[in-house]
């Protein structure tokens, strides 16, 4: 049975990612959709402007941060425990922070591989279970978890991240068949090239050449077209009608396209259609960066 639409009005999210790019997007479209907010980030003074800017606009909505590094598993769990300790339910759980790591996979250490899944899949998974075992997010609640156009494809140079994305896409559709007999929707969310922070906060791995990463930082941001406000829309409308999975710009949705109709050929099809964009997919090379 189809689970209704979901109601903005009265509820509440924990969004991570908060201070930047989509989340913060989403967090001023929740917040102007009456949803009390609880906003995640590890940086702390963006996170509080954002947080600001919507007290200002919204003075009678509750508005919670919290400054959290997701890579720290300690940490994750201990900020469930503060949000079920102070907030009576939580209705949305978006799960929308994420890092990525370019460069070829025997380039890449195995810390570095590892920080990467700690942030883009365990902290996920994590916050799901610790919210939906604590009866904090139940039947009429929705869980958004924020995958990628490299869930979809997983081309040279993005292995750390398209595992992370891969293993998210996975771990949603598990989890949103497992729990609509519960009356609780789960969208998995593939965003393209949205304009994000995610090359100008680029960082670069130690075994980086500086020019390297510039190059590819450069490369990389040239395909961060489409607005992030526009990505925050289509994501909450499709958690209002209660999609399973959403495509989020036409950079995403050719490429998916691709991969159904070329499962094991698409690279090679997209470098003769796009050579120029292939070459780019692996657009941070050795650089590290954050959305």
């Amino acid at each position: 049975m189809p689970l209704p639409p979901f109601e903005f009005a009265g509820a509440r999210a924990v969004l991570t990612g908060a201070a930047s790019g989509m989340g913060e997007q989403m967090a001023y479209q929740l917040a102007a959709r009456g949803t009390a907010l609880v906003l995640v980030d590890r940086d702390a003074d963006r996170l509080a402007a954002v947080a600001g800017r919507i007290r200002q606009e919204h003075p009678d909505l509750e508005v919670r941060t919290e400054v959290v590094d997701l890579a720290d598993a300690a940490a994750v769990d201990a900020l469930v425990e503060r949000v079920v300790a102070a907030v009576p339910s939580v209705e949305l759980l978006v799960n929308n922070a994420g890092v990525a790591l370019g460069g070829a996979f025997l380039d890449l250490t195995a810390e570095e591989f590892d920080w990467v899944q700690a942030i883009n899949f365990r902290a996920p998974v994590a916050l799901c279970r610790g919210f939906l075992a604590s009866g904090a997010l139940g039947p009429g609640g929705h869980v958004v978890n924020v995958s990628s156009l490299f869930g979809l494809i997983g081309p040279p140079g993005q292995s750390a991240y398209s595992a992370s994305k891969f293993a998210l896409r996975g771990f949603s559709e598990v989890l949103r068949h497992e729990l609509a007999p519960l009356g609780t929707g789960v969208t998995v969310v593939h965003p393209g090239g949205i304009r994000t922070r995610i090359a100008e906060s680029a960082r670069v791995a130690a075994s980086a050449e500086p020019e390297e990463a510039e190059r590819g930082k450069a490369a990389f941001e040239k395909l961060l077209t489409y607005p992030a406000d526009r990505a925050a829309t289509v994501i909450l409308d499709a958690v209002q009608r209660r999609r399973g999975r959403v495509l989020v710009a036409f950079s995403a949705v050719a490429p998916d396209l691709l991969a159904r109709l070329a499962p094991s050929r698409y690279m090679r099809v997209l470098a003769l259609l796009t050579p120029r964009a292939a070459r780019q997919a692996g657009g941070l090379g050795r650089a590290r960066a954050r959305r």
